[in-house]
């Protein structure tokens, strides 16, 4: 059956759908996004036939907003649909219904500086996995307040460790489709906890440097900034910005494959990503990395980087 369009910030009538939010309820309870209404947090559920829940069969973005601005808002939405077209799935949205449901949220919520995650999942279908049983999409838009990521550590520096888990590789599961499963990522994420390590960094199948659990890296030596092309990582939006900024500062970028030794050699380590912004590694593997404190040519990223979060979709 083919996708129904709806009018995706209207209420849904249906007796099988949730009902809109009340300004009677819980005020202190965050409203969510479901299927065309705003719920209090505890009441937004979806089928758990739905097979973004049964299979990680769906879509997702992680986007900030910054003192009442959407940080490259249309950015996010391209690369939400585009994920969603390489997985063949059609939100039955367009892309300026699904801004608009994200900047909803964040006023409904009342939010100013805020993580908002929009969500398409293929839908309630079988138990079996063919996604054409799955009549149509589950579009869903949660927010919360979000601070600084790592704290403390974008002063001191984090420590990296590289993980035995490699990076999806783009011939099976292609890096660059932000998919609702994300096991690839929370197995290096738990191989790192367990190693003591504040982030983990994937390698490929070939041993190539990918990317960080939840960011790109970049490496800083003598004075130029590497970073691997984004056949085997995410095509992260915050690294976008940050190989614009180095492009103003007069750094000189170069995207090429990098290995261990690359790494372990580097005068600086950064890692980049919506939620964790930009933050120094200054220990990988119980190697120093440069002079072990987060370096000159972070800051200077990092500076220009906050001025950069000025800008934005004003809600």
């Amino acid at each position: 059956m083919g996708i129904q369009r709806m009018n995706p910030l209207q209420p849904n009538d249906s007796a099988n759908e949730l009902t809109l939010y009340s300004t009677t309820a819980n005020i202190e309870s965050m409203l969510v996004y479901v299927n065309g209404n705003f719920v209090p947090e505890d009441e937004a559920t979806v089928s758990i036939f739905d097979h973004g829940f049964l299979y990680g069969d769906g879509v997702f973005e992680g986007i900030r907003a910054y003192n009442g601005k959407v940080f490259r808002l249309k950015e996010h939405v391209d690369r939400l649909f585009d994920s969603a077209k390489a997985i063949d799935l059609e939100p039955g949205i367009t892309r300026d219904e699904m801004a608009e449901i994200i900047k909803e949220t964040l006023r409904k919520n009342n939010l100013q500086n805020a993580y908002i995650r929009p969500i398409i999942s293929r839908g309630k279908g079988t138990m079996g996995l063919d996604p054409r049983k799955c009549e149509k999409p589950s579009i869903i838009c949660a927010a919360s307040e979000w601070g600084a990521m790592y704290g403390d550590l974008y002063e001191t520096g984090m420590t990296g460790v590289t993980v035995c888990v490699r990076r999806n590789t783009p011939d099976s599961l292609p890096p660059n489709i932000k998919s609702l499963n994300y096991l690839n990522n929370i197995l290096g994420k738990i191989e790192a906890n367990y190693k003591g390590g504040d982030e983990a960094i994937f390698l490929d199948r070939t041993g190539k440097l990918a990317e960080g659990s939840g960011d790109n890296i970049y490496l800083i030596k003598d004075g130029v900034l590497y970073t691997p092309p984004t056949i085997n990582n995410l095509k992260g939006i915050t690294r976008l910005v940050l190989l614009g900024i180095a492009e103003k500062l007069g750094i000189k970028v170069e995207i090429c494959e990098l290995g261990l030794f690359d790494l372990y050699t580097a005068d600086e380590v950064i890692v980049s990503g919506t939620a964790a912004e930009l933050c120094a590694i200054v220990k990988i593997d119980g190697r120093t990395i440069g002079a072990g404190v987060p370096g000159p040519v972070y800051k200077k990223l990092l500076a220009d980087f906050q001025e950069e979060t000025k800008i934005g979709d004003a809600y």
